[in-house]
C-alpha cells in the first residue's frame, strides 16, 4: 500500500500537466506553461522536469522509450513518513503509457540503491490495458537496483541504469518479468 501511494505521488508530480509547450522559449516562460514544471519546482527543490533526453526500458521483448522534449520525464524527491525516497517518473504525450521507479534515500551521484517501488502503465486505444507494479516474489534475491552515475552536474539531471522486477498483479506467485533501463536527462 505505501510502495503505492509513493507512486501515485510520484506519477502526480507529471501528471498534474504533461503537456510541453513547444512555442515557449527559457526556463522561466517554460516554468509557467508547464504546470508539472511548476508542481515539481515547489515541490521540492531537487525535483526537476527534464527538459531533454530519454528513459528508455525493455520488458519481455518490448522496449519502451520517453523522449523527454516530447513527454513528460521528472526525477523526483518525496518524503514521506520521515523517509526520504527519489525515483524517476514519465508519461508519455499521448497519456497512454507511464512508468515509474523508486529507491530509498536521496539521489546523488555515483550510488547505487534497491528498489522501493515500480510501476508501469500501458493503455493503448483499442485494446485491453497492461498494470505491472514491483514482483513480490519469493523467488527473487532482490527487488533489483536504481545506479545513479551522474547527478545535477552541468546540464545533465541524472544519468544511470536500473534493474527491477514487475508482475501483473504483484502476488508472492506472480510471474515476474526483468526490466533492464537506462536514462540520461538533461535540464538544457
Amino acid at each position: 500500500m505505501r510502495v503505492r501511494y509513493l507512486l501515485f505521488l510520484m506519477l502526480l508530480v507529471v501528471i498534474s500537466s504533461c503537456t510541453k509547450d513547444d512555442d515557449v522559449i527559457g526556463t522561466t516562460a517554460t516554468l509557467k506553461a508547464d504546470s508539472a514544471k511548476r508542481f515539481v519546482s515547489v515541490s521540492s527543490p531537487a525535483s526537476r522536469l527534464a527538459l531533454s533526453g530519454t528513459l528508455t526500458f525493455k520488458i519481455k521483448d518490448s522496449t519502451y522509450t520517453f523522449n523527454a522534449a516530447n513527454d513528460s520525464v521528472a526525477l523526483v524527491n518525496v518524503f514521506l513518513d520521515n523517509k526520504k525516497y527519489y525515483g524517476l517518473t514519465a508519461i508519455n504525450k499521448a497519456h497512454t503509457m507511464s512508468f515509474g521507479i523508486s529507491s530509498p534515500g536521496y539521489a546523488a551521484a555515483k550510488i547505487t540503491d534497491t528498489i522501493a517501488g515500480s510501476q508501469f502503465l500501458l493503455n493503448n486505444a483499442g485494446q485491453s490495458g497492461l498494470e505491472y507494479t514491483l514482483s513480490r516474489s519469493t523467488a527473487l534475491p532482490d527487488m533489483g537496483k536504481l545506479i545513479i552515475t551522474q547527478y545535477a552536474q552541468d546540464s545533465v539531471l541524472a544519468r544511470g541504469t536500473f534493474v527491477t522486477y514487475l508482475s501483473n498483479d504483484g502476488l508472492s506467485t506472480s510471474p515476474f518479468y526483468k526490466v533492464t533501463g537506462s536514462f540520461n536527462l538533461k535540464i538544457k
